[in-house]
């Protein structure tokens, strides 16, 4: 039975390293942002909107703990999904957490790449961007830093560079 849990900021890769993962391992995959949204018919930032963080971090909680009972599957964690809750401390204790670790310039350059949607950063600009995930970022690591294993991530701009993180990882969890 395996579960690799992959955390990590925003824009870090888990849901495109997560991806390939399960596929070369043929593991289920779950992003869990997705299957909040699959279960509630709404989007994260509807749901952020209608319950605030208190609210959507009580039903990550309890998604997390559903989908963490699956067996054989790759997740991949919203950003702050380590730092509420005990929520580091069960992921560590239901499978292999994997941080994947990324500078502020890395995920500035992931997150203008990605096609997501995120509330929490439009309207910003490439220096305000950089500032608000530096100072976000200070606040996440010592929860993120709790995970079994951390993974260094460049800026993926290639199938190979994906392949090579995906190599990693199943090395370090074997």
């Amino acid at each position: 039975m395996t579960r690799i849990i992959l955390i990590g900021y925003m824009g870090a890769g888990k849901t495109t390293i997560g991806k390939v993962l399960a596929r070369e391992v043929g593991l289920e995959f779950y992003d869990l942002d997705n299957y909040i949204e699959d279960r509630f018919h709404k989007k994260i930032p509807d749901i952020f909107a209608e319950k605030g963080e208190e609210g959507f971090r009580e039903i990550e909680r309890k998604m997390l703990h559903e989908v963490a009972e699956f067996e054989n599957i790759i997740i991949s964690c919203g950003g702050g999904t380590p730092c509420f809750f005990d929520n580091m401390e069960y992921m560590n204790s239901r499978g292999e957490t994997v941080f994947l670790n990324a500078s502020p310039e890395v995920l500035k350059e992931h997150l203008k790449m990605g096609k997501t949607v995120r509330p929490l950063i439009q309207g910003k600009t490439e220096e305000e961007l950089v500032a608000y995930i530096k100072e976000s970022l200070q606040k996440r690591l010592p929860f993120y830093q709790q995970a079994k294993h951390t993974v260094d991530i460049e800026v993926i701009h290639t199938r190979e560079q994906i392949k090579n993180y995906v190599n990693e990882i199943m090395e370090l969890v074997q």
